[in-house]
């Protein structure tokens, strides 16, 4: 039986139809799924196996983008994710599901004085909307499995990843957390290839146990080769750069 995917949709998420349709194409069976409906019905989540919280910019991004959501998890929700994580399933947040993650924090627990991590406003104070090349640093992460760099597009204005300090940035790294970096097209991480500013150009991090993964780009958006703004230029290939990351966590459960 294929693994069965929940898409957790919001008021404002805009990104769970093309969710759903990268799992479906990995061999899937997705389901977007209201947030009002699994607090209603918390027992909904033994029925899948994997969680994906999607982009776009629930409930209007007020108070700071995910932070509703991240809260209405952490409040009611806690004790199902956690279960959900522990049983060895997956959890995937892309872009706004990705400010959820840390903020509710799944990626990583807060201690006495907070979260050790956080996304916050591009360093431009824009919005920022293009395509950013990938370096995948490690091999913790199951969604990352068999990649070593991908090309997918960006669409945030608060995607700058920060550690509360420097010791933080480190103990991240050296737990392999810090698993994804904007870089050159040679795989080279520079200042040049960061686009928000983040702290060691991270694009993505996962928790400790490697199931549960945050990035800001977009691999939903980079499924098919006519994704590609310039594929009519571009030599034939059959696949985006995105579909694996689907297929490493369909594959987690064959």
């Amino acid at each position: 039986m294929p693994p069965r995917v929940i898409i957790l949709r919001a008021p404002g998420s805009n990104c769970d139809e093309e969710s759903a349709f990268a799992f479906e194409q990995a061999g899937a069976v997705a389901e977007r799924i209201h947030l009002n409906r699994w607090l209603e019905s918390p027992q909904l989540a033994g029925d899948y196996q994997i969680l994906c919280l999607p982009g776009g910019f629930s409930y209007g991004d007020d108070l700071g983008s995910g932070r509703i959501f991240a809260n209405q998890l952490r409040h009611h929700l806690a004790d199902t994710l956690a279960a959900f994580r522990d049983a060895g399933k997956l959890i995937l947040g892309i872009c706004n599901g990705f400010q959820i993650l840390i903020k509710s924090g799944l990626l990583d627990s807060d201690d006495s004085t907070g979260p050790g991590a956080t996304l916050t406003w591009n360093a431009s104070g824009r919005f920022i909307d293009r395509w950013v090349h990938l370096q995948v640093a490690g091999d913790r992460c199951v969604f990352l499995k068999n990649v070593d760099r991908m090309y997918l597009p960006i669409a945030h204005a608060e995607g700058q990843f920060v550690g509360r300090d420097e010791t933080t940035l480190d103990r991240l790294e050296q737990n392999g957390q810090l698993v994804l970096r904007y870089c050159e097209s040679s795989g080279c991480t520079t200042q040049q290839s960061n686009p928000n500013g983040a702290a060691r150009n991270v694009a993505g991090m996962c928790d400790a146990s490697g199931r549960v993964l945050g990035l800001m780009p977009h691999p939903e958006r980079f499924i098919d080769r006519t994704h590609h703004p310039q594929w009519t230029r571009m030599a034939p290939f059959t696949e985006g750069d995105g579909l694996q990351l689907f297929r490493n966590a369909v594959q987690y459960f064959s």
